[in-house]
């Protein structure tokens, strides 16, 4: 299985050389890489992703909500299990908002973290 990359842009660090991000920033980075990009949106990785950007133009509701919750797991479970094990995925629909928490725990850590991402 191939891992996905780091989605940050390049940074330059103090002392004028490429910056690298923290452990915890990389695995949101990761997260975020995951959630976001499209089915079919990599070339060479077509069944890459979980598409949740997508959800902007579906109707917002509870179905959604619901719909959204294994989507996410499932798609975390599949690319990034060598990074963390999911714990918890929690999606709230209300008005024009859906807020996605995730809860998982690091396996290089053991440490749990938590992440809300809301669109």
């Amino acid at each position: 299985m191939s891992r996905p990359y780091c989605t940050s842009r390049p940074r330059i660090d103090g002392r004028g050389r490429t910056a690298r991000a923290d452990a915890d920033a990389h695995v949101r980075e990761l997260i975020t890489a995951v959630l976001f990009t499209n089915p079919g949106e990599r070339v060479n990785l077509p069944e890459f992703g979980c598409g949740l950007r997508q959800i902007v133009f579906a109707p917002n509701g509870d179905t959604l909500a619901t719909a959204l919750q294994p989507l996410v797991a499932s798609a975390l479970d599949r690319w990034l299990s060598d990074w963390i094990i999911v714990n918890d995925v929690s999606v709230t629909a209300a008005d024009s908002t859906v807020t996605v928490t995730l809860a998982f725990t690091r396996r290089d850590t053991q440490e749990p973290q938590q992440i809300t991402l809301v669109r």
